[in-house]
């Protein structure tokens, strides 16, 4: 454990960020499994509507810096062209 107060300052904020971070990232993966169960069952109409809320979260996540844009990007357009193609 540090001796310094700031270092436990920092210490403590890790771990807040830490817990902050994993639960944000849960919260990601479960709107992107969403659509993809949708995909999966072939529902067009709840695909899309599953990826119109998901969009939101996955640009909000990259603004917090949890994940970079091009991960986003990757995301949003795979979803989209598994969707387009559901037809």
């Amino acid at each position: 454990m540090a001796n310094i107060q700031s270092a436990k300052k920092r210490a403590r904020q890790a771990i807040t960020r830490r817990l902050r971070n994993a639960s944000q990232r849960s919260f990601l993966r479960s709107q992107l499994k969403k659509v993809v169960v949708a995909i999966e069952k072939g529902n067009k109409e709840i695909a899309q509507k599953a990826y119109h809320d998901a969009v939101p979260v996955i640009d909000n996540m990259v603004n917090k810096g949890l994940i970079h844009k091009n991960k986003a990007a990757r995301h949003k357009s795979r979803l989209n062209n598994q969707i387009h193609a559901l037809g």
